[in-house]
């Protein structure tokens, strides 16, 4: 009899103690819980592992921080490929799950026009011998932030302006508004017409003397645009011409500038 009533009193008490704690707010039962510490753990492990991986003499002003996978780098590097290198490293780092890059571009200050200058003349000559008569990549320089944009024939094209702007000194970051053109069997088709077309013409062929002197011609979806400097009005006329006649164009549209002539941007801020 003693241990039936001993198994009911047990039972009644258990019962009791659930049913008071399920009437506890849930963030007095979480209260009762350890605190779990993993979290802060982790975030001061993957800081060294992002550290250990900046451990270069580019990077010796480099200071990470870690929080909730967000890992934010400060401090500052000599050139602006340091820079993105330091992005890439630590985006390759176990635990993180997005990079706040805040490191500065330390280095010399170059003027804007005498920037864009330098790397005007670097990108005409960039890839020299893979076709890059099929590339027109624009240049823009702000307080030493360079924006690329214009056209790449392909990623390779692309990367390779990347990498050359970020290595000269001076250049504070660096936008990328290049547009790859698409494959296109059809365009590939037009760009070969128009390459013949031009610098198989008399007065146009000397163009394809200089690499870095060259009349563009990328092709999109069957358009036609023309980039670079030719020496007299009587060239971009001819060149508009030939570019036409190719057959299957949709249109050209006809950048090119006139040595020692304001371009068309140019006459219109004059105006304003």
């Amino acid at each position: 009899m003693n241990t039936k009533m001993r198994t009911i009193k047990t039972a009644v008490l258990a019962a009791t103690a659930a049913a008071f704690l399920l009437s506890l707010p849930q963030s007095s039962v979480a209260f009762a819980q350890p605190l779990n510490s993993d979290t802060h753990a982790g975030d001061s492990g993957t800081a060294s592992d992002v550290q250990s991986k900046l451990n270069k003499p580019q990077f010796k002003e480099v200071k990470v921080e870690v929080h909730n996978g967000i890992a934010t780098l400060s401090g500052s590097v000599d050139l602006y490929e340091y820079k993105a290198d330091a992005d890439k490293r630590a985006h390759k780092t176990k635990g993180v799950d997005a990079v706040r890059n805040n490191i500065e571009v330390a280095g010399p200050s170059v003027p804007d026009n005498e920037l864009k200058a330098k790397l005007g003349e670097k990108l005409e000559y960039d890839r020299v011998g893979y076709w890059n008569v099929f590339d027109a990549i624009s240049i823009g320089v702000q307080n030493g932030v360079v924006t690329l944009g214009g056209h790449a024939i392909g990623y390779p094209a692309r990367d390779s302006a990347l990498a050359l702007v970020g290595t000269y000194p001076g250049v504070k970051d660096v936008v990328d508004e290049i547009q790859v053109d698409p494959a296109s069997p059809m365009d590939d088709r037009i760009r070969l017409a128009e390459y013949r077309a031009i610098y198989g013409f008399p007065s146009l062929n000397r163009y394809a003397i200089d690499p870095g002197k060259t009349i563009r011609i990328t092709v999109v979806n069957g358009h036609v645009q023309l980039d670079g400097v030719v020496d007299s009005q009587a060239d971009k006329d001819a060149a508009n011409i030939r570019a036409n006649g190719v057959p299957g164009v949709f249109g050209v549209k006809n950048n090119l500038v006139v040595a020692d002539q304001p371009s068309e941007s140019q006459k219109q801020a004059a105006v304003q």
